[in-house]
């Protein structure tokens, strides 16, 4: 059984899907694990170390000469998999909905590929969860992202000179970015609101020191979809979630938006007046900024500034995070794999519940259902 842990190549992509504490785990299963060259050097991960660790170090062309498994973060150009042998597994984070065209030509390499992001939310599954550890540390740097961006401090300050008030901090959208979010803004001494339109995120809000901000009096929707992510909400929802943001947002210091729909683009939740109507040196930072935008007028991979409000719209976040990162996805694929690990077949076997729910292609052909209905 021979692992390939690739380069990634796409720009900015400073991740890595092994390191060499996951490279030592795999070669404790008995697997062979081959490294490309350089693969770990934006995460500060050198091949020596990879080596070390029971690796060997080649081409892109040597490692996936006969490779059983092939890692990523990113889902790898096609057209840089030459030589990949009929029936091999690619696990990384493939983007489906956005990269179909890639989907397709996985499957016409006869290649069985693994979306790691479409792992389910289920209990067993959450050590394999990229999209949850990646979040996490997103959450942690939107706000930092924010610090640097704001002209002012974020704790109160009780000098000789006078005090200098806390900042206010409001987060939109409580999943695990949302979370960390808050807690982040928390310990550097911010006053802290927030909202979703998952109902059940209030006690969440609450035990993490925060005020809550919901709609009230908009009776049955709460805003949970399959797997504990959020739903598209109704018109009714939309219109006082709006005047409520609109009152509340007009105070703030700083904004972090976090809210993503799978396979949707993310909903608006700021609007232009709902900017100009914050005052001069406020901060709002867009995480969903690459899934089309949460803040109106945020642009992908830029900071750009609107009636006088810096909007951040940081490509990759986690990836800024690079060595944290990387350590965190890949063990999130070392879980995964070897979850299903067959000591006597030398391989991972995956059951039908996760299987079926990760797997694009098979035989050929494209088989996942959230890519065929």
């Amino acid at each position: 059984m021979k692992i390939a842990v690739l380069k990634e190549t796409a720009a900015g992509e400073r991740r890595v899907s092994a390191t060499p504490e996951t490279v030592k785990k795999f070669v404790s299963l008995g697997a062979a694990v081959a490294v490309e060259l350089g693969a770990g050097d934006t995460g500060f991960l050198s091949d020596a170390s990879y080596e070390a660790a029971g690796a060997t170090i080649g081409s892109r062309a040597e490692v996936l000469a006969d490779a059983d498994i092939v890692l990523g973060v990113q889902g790898p150009d096609p057209a840089t998999l030459a030589g990949i042998k009929p029936g091999a597994w690619l696990a990384a984070g493939l983007n489906p909905f956005v990269e179909r065209t890639r989907v397709d030509a996985y499957a016409a390499l006869g290649i069985e590929a693994l979306a790691m992001e479409f792992m389910p939310r289920i209990t067993r599954a959450q050590s394999m969860d990229i999209l949850s550890s990646q979040s996490n540390l997103a959450g942690y740097k939107a706000v930092l992202d924010a610090a640097s961006e704001y002209g002012r401090v974020f704790p109160m300050m009780m000098t000789a000179a006078g005090t200098v008030s806390a900042a206010k901090v409001f987060v939109m959208g409580v999943g695990v970015a949302g979370l960390q979010a808050i807690a982040t803004a928390r310990r550097l001494g911010a006053q802290v609101s927030a909202t979703d339109v998952r109902s059940a995120t209030k006690e969440q809000i609450q035990s993490l020191g925060a005020k809550p901000i919901f709609v009230e009096n908009v009776a049955g929707i709460e805003g949970e979809g399959s797997g504990g992510y959020a739903t598209e909400m109704s018109d009714e929802y939309k219109a006082a979630q709006a005047e409520l943001v609109s009152s509340h947002i007009a105070k703030q210091d700083i904004v972090i938006t976090t809210a993503l729909i799978p396979g949707r683009p993310a909903p608006r939740l700021i609007s232009d007046a709902q900017i100009a109507s914050m005052r001069p040196g406020s901060v709002i930072v867009d995480l969903a900024v690459e899934a089309g935008g949460n803040v109106e007028g945020a642009v992908a991979g830029e900071v750009v500034e609107r009636h006088g409000v810096k909007i951040v719209g940081h490509r990759n976040v986690s990836s800024r995070l690079a060595s944290d990162a990387s350590a965190l996805f890949a063990r999130n694929l070392y879980n995964f794999l070897s979850a299903f690990w067959d000591k006597e077949a030398g391989k991972p076997v995956l059951d039908e519940e996760i299987g079926d729910a990760i797997r694009l292609t098979q035989d050929g052909k494209v088989v996942n259902p959230r890519l065929l209905g």
